[in-house]
């Protein structure tokens, strides 16, 4: 039993199985599928979750139906072949005592023909929300066809080793689009009255029971829709999982957030609050009597996850992208070691934000996250011989590098030149909300220290310091710095943004920095459209500055489409007073003021300014390398001096390179 999280780890009976805690993996599209079938990799990444303590692993949804593919790596719909392949996943899960799950679903109207191939089925035919498709309003042979189709899918979980199934639920999916009056418009028996409305989804359940028998459980996963009246309310919520419940069809219900009518909270970045599921999980926790309740959706650690349970609000709690980050979660929890728990940053880049492009899923924190079959998550092979490392750089890169290495049985000195770690990722932890990254750079600490790291900070290094160190390998991990040339790549005939030399120009790193002093009005060039600028114009608003964003782009934010994170952020900039100015470059910058210019017919205005802050692509730092070429030393450039980049492919290239010395 844990001293710090004594109501995560008391075991919790679920119809015919018992959960060892009641921290669970919830489902979540990984979408890692080769040919529509799990393979190494999927087995490598749920396996790491079990051996790292969950209780229970809801594994990624299968498309029930030909009309229910949504993703490149979905696995295959309709056909038995999957089996054999699940059941080594769940064979190498089982071996941890984990109780596996298969999450059933079908999106109705918000499919993707793209993937699919085919019309999106749905009760009354509406439009979808993924894209603009619309969608076909299935005949009552269609409605049977379905339900057939759950039911097989179900089957075949059985057979594959499954303890049992989740049903999709939630989001505005098929079997919500039948619950919801806006939705389900239909004037048969399986729309108007409340029951009839039902009727689909207790169809499904007693036909599954039918086929699976009594020792299987069966979930439902819902989410209450904040943004859209037109969704289903708590209070219908509530009346619908009661209703299920009361007829003994249901053994546990999963309450997330989000929908396809307002995807951002779906999957909530920093910038929402954390524990959102919670709220909805004691609302269905006072209505049920048989079914156990599930909170998940921004539920981050194990303090959270310990307080929703000790308040009563649910009797488990899933947490995915913490899990997601450190595989290991539940085990470290559970031995009351928080503080080596690497902590998920609600950043959603390598999580949903590859999803979004239709990759496979992994993490900016963790990169063997998808890569457990080849790299192991955090269990690390030792060093056939033991070496003295130097890593020059204590940015994302460097504090990796640092890590593994170590881990890994070598002598590890960390040269900073500054007086603290996390080089430009600490900058980026400065701007609003963004506190977790600072959180991630102390977890690095506290295993430096751990390991034995000899961490040496105001210590800057030339080529002759590393050559006299004796190291046997040398990491380089000295970054980037700004170009301060104003470089747009709407403008690429121009090298440099004239008016420059005039002052009162400031790079991004200098205002977070807090080297910059700008003036009340502010102009921010965005030539990235990632937080560089984005968490910088908030700083500066908040501060009291009346901000100006220019941007080549169609929107502010417009890399952070893929994080789910882009439509909140405008939110704020609206009520912060920030002006946006898309579609434009700047043509030249006069001292108190720029030129803008409309990319689109080439018209110019002047915008009256103070001071100019520039995010645009820094250049790497190169120098120190160059220096090292005939230095006979076996030297390694990792992160931003290779090339300017985000922090996952830094931290990336540090443990790639590290399990590699």
């Amino acid at each position: 039993m844990s001293r710090l999280f004594p109501h995560l780890f008391r075991p919790l009976d679920l119809r015919h199985k018992t959960l060892k805690n009641r921290l669970n993996f919830g489902a979540h599209t990984a979408n890692m599928a080769e040919g529509g079938l799990p393979g190494a990799r999927h087995l490598g990444y749920y396996r790491e979750r079990a051996m790292g303590g969950a209780a229970m692993i809801v594994v990624e949804p299968v498309p029930i139906h030909r009309t229910a593919v949504l993703t490149r790596g979905n696995f295959r719909h309709g056909d038995d072949s999957i089996v054999p392949h699940f059941r080594r996943i769940t064979d190498a899960c089982h071996d941890y005592s984990t109780v596996m799950i298969h999450q059933l679903y079908h999106v109705g109207q918000h499919g993707d023909p793209d993937n699919s191939f085919e019309a999106n089925w749905s009760p009354s035919g509406l439009g979808s929300y993924h894209d603009s498709a619309g969608s076909h309003a299935m005949s009552e042979a269609e409605i049977e066809e379905t339900i057939e189709a759950f039911a097989q899918a179900a089957r075949r979980a059985k057979e594959a080793g499954f303890d049992g199934v989740e049903l999709f639920a939630a989001y505005h999916a098929l079997i919500d689009q039948f619950w919801t009056p806006w939705s389900n418009r239909r004037d048969d028996r399986w729309g108007g009255a409340f029951e009839n409305r039902m009727r689909f989804s207790r169809a499904i359940v007693e036909r599954i029971r039918k086929y699976v028998g009594e020792d299987f459980i069966i979930g439902f996963a819902v989410s209450i829709e904040r943004h859209a009246e037109v969704a289903l309310s708590q209070e219908a919520l509530q009346e619908i999982v009661a209703y299920h419940d009361a007829r003994g069809l249901l053994d546990y219900v999963t309450c997330g957030t989000g929908s396809y009518f307002h995807f951002y909270d779906l999957m909530p970045t920093f910038l929402y609050e954390e524990n959102l599921g919670a709220d909805l999980a004691a609302a269905l926790k006072r209505v049920v009597t048989h079914a156990k309740v599930q909170a998940e959706s921004h539920i981050r650690t194990p303090e959270n996850a310990n307080t929703v349970i000790g308040a009563g609000q649910a009797d488990m709690v899933s947490i995915v992208r913490g899990q997601i980050a450190d595989p290991h979660l539940a085990n470290k929890a559970q031995q009351d070691r928080p503080a080596d728990i690497r902590g998920c940053i609600s950043c959603n880049q390598m999580c949903w934000g590859r999803r979004y492009r239709d990759y496979w899923i992994s993490c900016l924190v963790n990169p063997s996250a998808g890569r457990e079959f080849e790299w192991g998550g955090d269990r690390f092979v030792p060093a056939a011989r033991p070496r003295q490392v130097l890593v020059v750089g204590g940015g994302p890169a460097g504090l990796e590098a640092a890590r593994v290495a170590a881990e890994r049985g070598h002598h590890v000195t960390l040269a900073e030149a500054s007086h603290q770690l996390g080089g430009r990722f600490r900058l980026a932890g400065l701007q609003p909300r963004r506190a977790q990254i600072l959180d991630l750079i102390a977890w690095y600490e506290g295993q430096l220290e751990r390991l034995q790291v000899s961490v040496r900070l105001n210590a800057p290094m030339d080529d002759q310091d590393v050559r006299s160190f004796g190291a046997e390998a040398i990491v380089l991990a000295i970054g980037s710095q700004p170009a301060n040339d104003g470089f747009q790549r709407a403008l690429p005939q121009v090298d440099k943004l004239p008016g420059l030399e005039l002052g009162q120009v400031w790079s991004i790193e200098d205002v977070m920095g807090r080297v910059a002093r700008p003036g009340k009005r502010v102009l921010v060039l965005d030539d990235i459209g990632h937080w560089h600028a984005c968490g910088t114009t908030w700083h500066l608003a908040e501060q009291g500055h009346a901000v100006t964003l220019v941007t080549p782009h169609p929107m502010a934010g417009w890399e952070l489409q893929r994080t789910a994170a882009d439509w909140p952020l405008r939110q704020r900039f609206k009520q912060l007073g920030v002006e946006v100015i898309c579609d434009a470059a700047l043509k030249a910058w006069h001292g108190d003021g720029a030129t803008v210019v409309d990319l689109r017919d080439g018209a110019e205005r002047r915008l009256e300014a103070d001071s100019l802050i520039l995010a645009t692509l820094n250049r790497s730092e190169t120098w120190l390398e160059d220096d090292l070429t005939d230095s006979g030393l076996d030297v390694h450039a990792i992160g931003d001096c290779v090339a300017p980049r985000l922090a996952n492919m830094a931290i990336y290239e540090g443990r790639k390179l590290a399990l590699e010395l």
